[in-house]
Formats: structure tokens, sequence, C-alpha cells
């Protein structure tokens, strides 16, 4: 058991569960073992050995220099190759590859490869700093199983998870992880399902209930018969998504990166102008200009402000897929910062999506559990949710449901039945007709509970009201923290609902909702959401991403509810996989503050370039400087953007 604690441990810290807090600092001995790091640090050894060799051998200075040229910048002066020949485009790579080769040409062989060395270390920070935001990624990926045990015709015989088909029964022993979508055929468990919703907490599961691919069985054996082929499961689209906004690129990072180009070539423009005209307007010598020049180009290259994005988006993506939060891209990172409004669609969403009896009134003179008894059994039959509803509260209080002996649903107000000979209907209050006198006592206490956002159904016995119920669909325990969290980041909350007014404000009052928009078909709310985005801006829609997807594409970010629901994945540009609706003001709080860091990262880049050029002209600061200068600006603002993979869920 302890072995199989673990296990759940890990599961739910690599795929969704909160994460320990010592679990969450950047890993510096995987930092150390990388690859482009391992070459920046051998870089870095090498040029201290040319530094130190250059007082007794000039020669050997010189070779364990060039040593340090070539393992620092090879990969760098071949990714600016490959760009200035595919692309016909400059970028930073050439740029310091040329600085640190113009340094070298006039003599500064240790400054060059200073140069060479902090800009790897840079680089292999920033290809670390993707590569850690992808762990999501790798730790979904590591939860797959390869094989699954089938069971066929009495035998059981080991196959590739890929082999597995729809109608296929597997069996899933203790602390295995499940490897197919499917139902429960037989068997009891607890499984945690924290890489599907990111919760940890175990959910129990029996015959019938849905289990998913990839979430962990606990300590009882499943049979569970497969829905369909691993491509298809839940979570192999979870992981897909994942890649797909992590490969997206926002508009203002390709802005940038196009921006890069022209300013590459402004750069290496001025750089030459610089070493052309400045013996001629300065008064310079030749070689005081060219090292000027090769100062102004490291100082000069947007290699801060090209960092300045990547890094916090893909790290706000991976925080937020930890937590069951799954952004199709990050341009929808963006979009949620500048959230004015959310508009819920109510059932499902705001409430349980089921119906249940709240209330239970009775003529004088009749017994209650007797006439509720009565109703479910002649809704027994109805597949109406309001009469499931009937059904289950019967069940709930222990009543044994009667035999009927006929049944009829009457179209657009309830259903008759015959029931120990007595005549019996059970619908809608205005399905009264007539005048009854006396009994009109049911007219004012429907009239109430309507009020207060209740359906209500009459009872009859022999063509006589003699007891009414309420049913309501139940706001969600969530709803009314997460509508308060809202409001705490100074954000509206609409309610869009095809319920009537009366039951919409019920509704809305007690969670909290700014403005109430009800008796809308699907296509009103698409309309009502353009409406909204015309009056507040940034509109985002929550919905369960079925009959609510025209809504979810009109606004500015779609967030659909539901694991399980393919319909979810493909409607929404955000998915919120454990139905928290609670964690939607945490992911606007870490779009805002992933959009604070981007702004800190370009305005402090912008900062230290001009400092360092009007340094370089005003005082003329040496390269070991404008190198630490410019390159030390990289990694802050790499490390910076880093600081969102250790951000909670909270909306705080």
């Amino acid at each position: 058991m302890q072995a199989l604690e673990k296990r759940a441990l890990s599961v739910s810290e690599a795929a969704g569960g909160r994460e320990p807090r010592n679990k969450r600092k950047l890993p510096l001995a995987a930092m150390l073992r990388h690859p482009e790091m391992l070459q920046a640090l051998g870089s870095g050894l090498l040029m201290l050995a040319g530094w130190g060799a250059s007082h007794w051998s000039q020669l050997l200075s010189v070779t364990l220099y060039v040593a340090a040229y070539g393992v620092g910048g090879w990969m760098k002066a071949k990714e600016g190759a490959m760009t200035l020949i595919k692309e016909r485009d400059l970028d930073v790579n050439l740029l310091m590859i040329a600085a640190a080769l113009g340094a070298a040409s006039i003599g500064y062989w240790n400054e060059g490869a200073m140069l060479i060395f902090i800009f790897a270390l840079s680089g292999a920070l920033e290809t670390f700093a993707s590569d850690q935001s992808r762990k999501s990624i790798s730790s979904l990926m590591a939860l797959r199983p390869e094989k699954a045990l089938r069971v066929s015709g009495g035998r059981m015989e080991m196959v590739p998870v890929s082999e597995l088909a729809a109608e296929d029964l597997i069996l899933v022993r203790p602390g295995e992880i499940i490897p197919a979508d499917g139902a429960v055929q037989s068997g009891t468990s607890a499984v945690n399902q924290a890489s599907i919703t990111g919760e940890s907490i175990p959910v129990d599961k029996t015959a019938g209930d849905q289990v998913y691919a990839g979430t962990l069985n606990g300590e009882n054996a499943l049979y569970v018969e497969v829905s369909g082929p691993a491509e298809g499961t839940l979570f192999a689209k979870i992981i897909a998504l994942v890649e797909e906004a992590e490969e997206a690129v926002p508009a203002s990072q390709r802005f940038i990166e196009r921006f890069e180009g022209i300013y590459a070539k402004t750069v290496v423009a001025a750089t030459a102008l610089l070493i052309g005209l400045s013996p001629l307007l300065f008064g310079w010598t030749w070689n005081e200009s060219f090292y000027k020049a090769m100062v102004f180009l490291v100082v000069a290259s947007p290699c801060a402000l090209v960092a300045s994005i990547m890094p916090a988006m893909l790290s706000a993506i991976s925080s937020s897929a930890r937590r069951g939060i799954l952004f199709k891209g990050s341009v929808h990172v963006q979009n949620l910062a500048e959230t004015k409004l959310v508009a819920f669609d109510k059932t499902g969403t705001l409430t349980q999506g089921k119906p249940v009896v709240t209330d239970l009134i009775v003529k004088d003179g009749e017994e209650a559990n007797h006439l509720l008894q009565m109703a479910a059994s002649a809704e027994q039959l109805s597949a109406h949710p309001l009469a499931k509803a009937v059904v289950a509260e019967a069940v709930r209080r222990g009543l044994e449901l009667q035999p009927i002996a006929e049944m009829k649903s009457v179209a657009g107000w309830g259903v008759e039945a015959v029931i120990r000979g007595e005549a019996w209907k059970i619908g809608k209050a205005d399905f009264a007709s007539g005048t009854y006198g006396e009994q009109d006592w049911w007219i004012k206490q429907s009239g109430e509970l309507e009020r207060a956002g209740k359906t209500v159904s009459l009872i009859f016995r022999e063509g006589a009201p003699v007891g009414l119920l309420a049913l309501r669909d139940e706001v969600r325990p969530v709803a009314k923290a997460a509508i308060s969290h809202l409001h705490k980041l100074g954000i509206k909350a609409a309610m869009l609902t095809g319920d009537n007014e009366a039951t919409a404000k019920a509704i809305a009052s007690e969670a909290g909702i700014d403005i109430v928009l009800s008796g809308l078909l699907p296509q009103d709310k698409a309309s009502r959401i353009q409406q909204l985005r015309e009056q507040y801006g940034g509109v985002v829609m929550v919905g369960d991403g079925v009959n609510d997807a025209p809504a979810l594409a009109a606004a500015n970010v779609g967030i659909g509810m539901g694991a399980g629901s393919g319909a979810a994945l493909d409607a929404a540009d955000v998915v919120l996989m454990n139905e928290d609706i609670d964690r939607i003001a945490g992911a606007i709080s870490l779009a805002r503050r992933g959009r604070r860091i981007v702004k800190q990262n370009m305005v402090f880049a912008i900062a230290v370039i001009s400092l360092l050029v009007a340094g370089n002209f005003g005082v003329g600061i040496p390269l070991p400087l404008g190198v630490v200068g410019h390159e030390g600006s990289t990694i802050l603002v790499i490390l910076n953007g880093l600081r969102l993979l250790r951000y909670g869920s909270s909306p705080s």
C-alpha cells in the first residue's frame, strides 16, 4: 500500500495535483546536465584557461580562446547561418558571432570569448526554460502505458495499447495506470484522476462509471470495457492540446520576431557606418572606432527583447496545465488578461445540471409521503429530467414505487397514470383548468414558489389537485465563491440562460451574478455576447461546449467545461478539466501576472539597451561590461518569465 500511495502522489504532483513546496524549485542538477548548458560551461572553462595561459604562452592562450569560440559559438553560428540562408534574414545569433570575431580581430580575444560564453549561457538557459515549461507534456506522456491486459474468451493476454478497439474488455489491476477510456463493467475502486482533472483526491468508481486513460487505479481490480482506440482518448487529446498550445506563437511574439530581422539589419548598418565614419567625424583611431563599433554591436542587439515574451507565456501555459486548465495557445493567455466580464451558461455551469425536489406541499388531510409515492410511480417510466428528479426523491425517502396499470405522457405538461384503480396526474401548474372553489389553495402557493425560481408540478387524484411539488436546478456550491473571487479582481459576472426571468433572477441572486440575460436560444447567446463585448471589451464565456458553442466562439475567450467532453475540447479556447469554476479567477490572475511580467521584461530590456548604447558613446564602456550588461539582462528576463512556473491556482 505504501508503494501505491507513493505512486499516486507521483501522479498527482506530475500531472495536476498541488506540488509540494520543495518540488517547485528549478532543478539545478538537471540544468547543469542540459547539453547546451554543458557546452556553455565548457566554453567558459576554456575562456578562463585561455586567460590564465596568456601570462606565459600567447600561442596556447589564443588556441584555448579559439576552442572556447568553437565550443560555445558553433551551434549559435549554425542557427544564424540557417536563418540567413533559408529566410535571407539576420538574427541576434549572427550579430553576436560577428561581434565576438570582430573583437578577436583587433586582439580582444578574452572579451570575444566572454561574449561567446555568456551568449551561449543565456541561450542554454532559454532552451532549458522552454524544456521546463514543457514538463507538463513529458509528465503526462510518462503516465501513458504501452500495454494492456485484454480479456477475451476467458483468456488474458498482454497486448499493445494501440491494438485496443471499442468493446474490448481489459483488466486493470490495483496500482496500475488505466490504459484506455471506457466504462467500468465490474469491480469497485478509487481512481486518482489528477492527470485529467488536476485534482489529486481519488474518485470512487463502480459498474457503469466512466474512466479515462492515464488515470491511476486504486486498491481494487477493475474490468473496463474500452470505448475507443488509443488515439481518440481524452488523455491523447489533452497531450495534443498542450503540445499545440506550447508551439503556438502569440501576436506580440510574432511582431518581435519580425522586428528582430529589421532591427538586426539596422544595427549591422549602423555598425558599418560607425567603423567607417567615426575616424572622420570624431577623430578616433581605426582601432578605437572598431572597438566602439563592436561594443555597439553587442549592446544594441535585441536578445533580451526577443526573450521577453515566450518564456513567460510557456511558463503560464505549463503552470495552468498542471492544474487542469488547458490553453489552446498563448494568444488566449494574453486575451484572458484583458477580461472585464465573465459570462456563464446557467445549466451545468453555475448549477448542478440536474433538478431536485425542494418542496412538497399537500392539501389538508393528505399524507405527503403517500402523494410523493404515487407521483413517482406515475413518473417512473418517463425520461424527462423533472420526472427523474421526482423518482429520485421518492427513492431517497425509501418509498416503494407502485405498479401502474395505464400510463400516458401528455406533451407539454406531464403524465397520466392509473395506480390501484385511481387516476393520477402530475404536470405543470398551468395544466389545471377551470376552478376548484375551495380547492384553489394551490394557486397562491405555486405563485410564491415560481417567484423563487422553482418549477411547480401539481399532483391530481381523480381530477382534483391534492398536492404540489417544487423543483429546481440547485446552484453549485462553488459558484458563489467563484463569482466572489471574480468581483475581487474587478470583473463583472453575467448569466445567460433559456430559463424564464423569475427562475434566472433567483439563481443569479443566490450566486451573486451582476447581469442576468434570460429566455435566450443558443443563437441569441452569441449575439448577446457580441453586445457585451461592445459594452465591456474583454468578455469570457463559460459553458459546456455543446449548445454553448456559438457563444464560446463569439467571446474573446471561450472556456469549455468538463472532463470527458470532446465538444468542450473542440469548441473552447481554454478547457477547464475539473469543472471547478472557482479556478477561472485564478487563471485570469495568472494571465494578468504573465502580462505584467512581459511588460516588465520589455521595459527592462529596452532600458538596458538604451543605457548601454548611451554609455558606449558617452563614457566609453569596455566590451566586457557591455557583454555582461547585455547578456545579463537577457538571463534576467528569462528567469523573470520562469517565475510563472511556480504560480499557483489561487485567484489572489
